[in-house]
């Protein structure tokens, strides 16, 4: 196993809007990209162990795209999600309700293993940002 990175962050919602959120591929379209110049035109998604995921990211501009996919490892309902990437990579998310003055909130963290075409600090940030946009999407859809 190589290098590890870990994002996280603390969405303002109740942890089952979270959830549905991050597994709905009528959801992830909106949120799943990196940058204002790319987006998530398909999405296909059976949460459930041995099941697959598959989202196409794609500049906007259609200079490039490529497909996200993987099989789920292990799903504990609104606390784990373990999948494999295609290329063999694990990845851990979980979900933790919090409350944040006195309102319900959730605490997303992810942790994958890193690829080597790019830098540490370029995975974490992409990945970062794509986990910043989910938050902005969910607790502007609650």
């Amino acid at each position: 196993m190589g290098i590890t990175i870990l994002v996280d962050t603390v969405i303002n919602a109740p942890i089952d809007q979270v959830w549905h959120h991050w597994v709905s591929p009528s959801s992830i379209i909106h949120w799943n990209h990196a940058s204002d110049d790319w987006h998530c035109p398909f999405a296909e998604n059976d949460v459930e162990e041995g099941g697959e995921f598959k989202f196409t990211m794609a500049a906007k501009d259609g200079s490039y795209s490529f497909d996200f996919q993987g099989v789920y490892n292990q799903i504990t309902h609104l606390q784990t999600i373990k999948y494999t990437i295609a290329d063999g990579r694990k990845v851990h998310i979980t979900f933790k309700p919090v409350q944040i003055v006195g309102q319900q909130a959730t605490s997303l963290t992810e942790e994958f293993e890193a690829e080597t075409a790019n830098s540490i600090e370029l995975q974490e940030k992409g990945w970062k940002m794509i986990l910043e946009n989910f938050k902005k999407y969910v607790e502007s859809n609650l």
